[in-house]
């Protein structure tokens, strides 16, 4: 992945499978995708709702296919048409960006996800999010939007453009890495709340690791854990160092103007993601859980069989992209928004 246009391609998670009929009923126009994403999806948080616990399971459908058939399973209508918000499929901002994202690149759209913290869900505290890029051929760059923000705010304005200048409301991880270590900001005010026990350097490292993931198409489950994935109290010299060099990359091919610049240097990350064991996940993840479910390793190569959308769990594991076994224990997410 080194064109713009290599993001218009599905990876095995955004594959709507024998649904992508579905997707293509779905406009594209930001708005209204944005619109039609949040009532598919609900946030398992409620936030208001009693959401039913039968359905908190579905936080681990993982795959957009298998997300998509749940979906059906509950309501066999198109997916703008209108749903109960205690019926929707509950899941996160991840969810709701995979979402956009299977959508935008089922029309040919180049589309990622892009996981870092948001500034605009209370002014003191940034949580940990995934918002959508997406790139605009007339303006040749890569737009951010945030599907889960359905009007302006006073703390994020342009939620369907959202700024990437140093002053932006909402941060890549290997941004706010980076102003950690260098002091300039506090990693105290990073994370899954500040009454969330899950958050600081450490688990900024663990976002830099998904961030890297999500660009390069693994766009993982929010509390899976591989590789070099760290716990409170981590990480140690020799992995700081890997997150310092890995977060310095990842800034400078994100910020290259124009996005025709970032070519060789995603190519270089790409190949770097590819061979080193601790930054990709292998076959497998250890899937913790948001609720204080036990942990699960869940094997996740190469995606669901094209084609079917099995049960959670029931996972094709015929074809190994990578052959490389989880090298780490992850580490529990909290509340990602």
């Amino acid at each position: 992945m080194t064109d713009p246009h290599d993001w218009s391609r599905h990876s095995p998670y955004s594959d709507p499978g024998k649904h992508a009929a579905l997707l293509g009923m779905v406009p594209t126009g930001i708005p209204n995708l944005s619109a039609v994403a949040r009532n598919v999806i609900v946030h398992y948080g409620g936030f208001g709702l009693e959401l039913p616990t039968s359905t908190r399971g579905d936080i681990n459908s993982r795959w957009l296919s298998i997300m998509l058939e749940v979906d059906q399973q509950r309501h066999a209508k198109p997916l703008a048409e209108p749903r109960e918000p205690t019926e929707r499929i509950q899941g996160c901002c991840r969810d709701h960006t995979l979402f956009c994202v299977g959508v935008l690149r089922q029309h040919g759209i180049p589309a990622r996800s892009l996981v870092g913290f948001a500034g605009y869900h209370r002014p003191d505290y940034k949580n940990d999010h995934v918002i959508v890029q997406t790139y605009d051929t007339e303006t040749q760059r890569w737009l951010r939007f945030d599907p889960e923000i359905a009007e302006p705010t006073e703390l994020l304005p342009t939620p369907y453009d959202i700024p990437a200048d140093a002053d932006a409301p909402f941060r890549t991880a290997a941004e706010v890495w980076k102003g950690c270590r260098t002091g300039s900001l506090d990693p105290n005010t990073f994370g899954g709340g500040p009454e969330s026990e899950f958050g600081g350097l450490w688990y900024i490292h663990n976002y830099v690791l998904m961030q890297l993931a999500h660009r390069y198409a693994d766009e993982l489950l929010l509390w899976d854990g591989w590789g070099a994935m760290t716990l409170p109290g981590g990480p140690d010299d020799a992995t700081l160092n890997l997150i310092d060099d890995i977060a310095d990359q990842l800034i400078a091919v994100e910020s290259a103007v124009p996005p025709a610049d970032a070519s060789s240097m995603d190519a270089l990350l790409r190949k770097r993601y590819d061979d080193d064991n601790r930054l990709h996940p292998g076959t497998s993840v250890t899937q913790y859980s948001p609720y204080g479910d036990p942990p699960l390793t869940v094997p996740i190569s190469p995606g669901p069989a094209h084609g079917q959308s099995p049960a959670p769990g029931d996972w094709d594991t015929s074809r190994d992209r990578r052959s490389k076994s989880l090298s780490a224990p992850g580490v529990l997410q909290s509340r990602s928004w």
